[in-house]
């Protein structure tokens, strides 16, 4: 099987647990754009906070392309154009404030390049903030200082508790909103429907390639659904063992550059 376009989560798979793209992994994905193969990062992460990976990477260069939110949004790196964005229902983020103050939760959501966030001293949300390199916005008045949907929220809190609140969260935005969790600190609230196989089916449609053309990579249970759809489904050593049992293959981990094992296995034929 020819595949064409190689799609990348960020935290634990193109990064390392220091956070860096090795030199090794970059060179390989610059060689694999140079001969034709799309790449793209598939993140959690708002777009801005993929900007430095990208063009790490070169994928302005080569017409790569982001898909930030969890699959919420998509942008062609070399034009800069938003070709696919869904937001959340007008006044969910209010309805989701007023259910974090319920709930006992942080809460954060995007919007213009920040974080905007109910305290900025949040250590889950300090942690995303230093990982995206972007400023943390605390509105005096939410219901009064916020006037956009945004694209996702996410709940705060210790993994415990919201391993718990996930059921219930999901029973209680049930035909609403798709719930899950990305970290075990991390609570994502999205518009229905919408996850990693979401948003890479939407870019299949438009650069006009089928699922079998396509290799995913991702070490985190919002990869699962992109994993499960994908042609070759790859799960690295250091994601959690459910995940492995669902991919295709499992490669070497974060720190031992298992995207360049994946390349020179299924994509390298040049």
């Amino acid at each position: 099987m020819a595949y064409e376009l190689l799609v990348l989560d960020v935290d634990g798979t193109l990064v390392n647990s220091r956070k860096e793209i090795t030199e090794k992994t970059k060179e390989a994905l610059i060689e694999c754009q140079e001969n034709g193969i799309r790449v793209a990062i598939a993140s959690g992460r708002c777009t801005e906070g993929i900007r430095h990976q990208a063009h790490d990477i070169r994928l302005d260069e080569y017409g790569g392309y982001i898909i930030s939110y969890n699959g919420g949004r998509i942008t062609n790196c070399r034009t800069k154009e938003v070709i696919y964005n869904i937001p959340l229902p007008d006044g969910m983020l209010h309805e989701l404030y007023d259910y974090s103050i319920q709930e006992e939760t942080g809460i954060l959501t995007y919007h213009d390049g920040k974080i905007i966030a109910h305290s900025d001293t949040d250590p889950y949300i300090t942690v995303d903030a230093r990982a995206c390199d972007i400023p943390v916005w605390v509105p005096e008045d939410f219901h009064r200082d916020v006037h956009f949907n945004g694209n996702k929220c996410i709940l705060t809190g210790d993994p415990e508790k919201l391993e718990v609140l996930e059921k219930k969260a999901a029973k209680d935005f049930e035909g609403r909103l798709s719930v899950y969790r990305s970290e075990g600190f991390y609570l994502e609230m999205m518009p229905l429907g919408v996850d990693k196989a979401y948003g890479v089916s939407r870019l299949l449609q438009r650069i006009g390639y089928s699922r079998s053309q396509m290799v995913c990579c991702g070490d985190g249970f919002n990869d699962l659904p992109m994993i499960e759809y994908a042609g070759m489904g790859v799960a690295m050593a250091n994601a959690p063992d459910e995940l492995k049992e669902k991919a295709d293959y499992v490669a070497p981990s974060c720190d031992e550059d298992g995207i360049v094992c994946v390349i020179e296995q299924f994509i390298k034929d040049w």
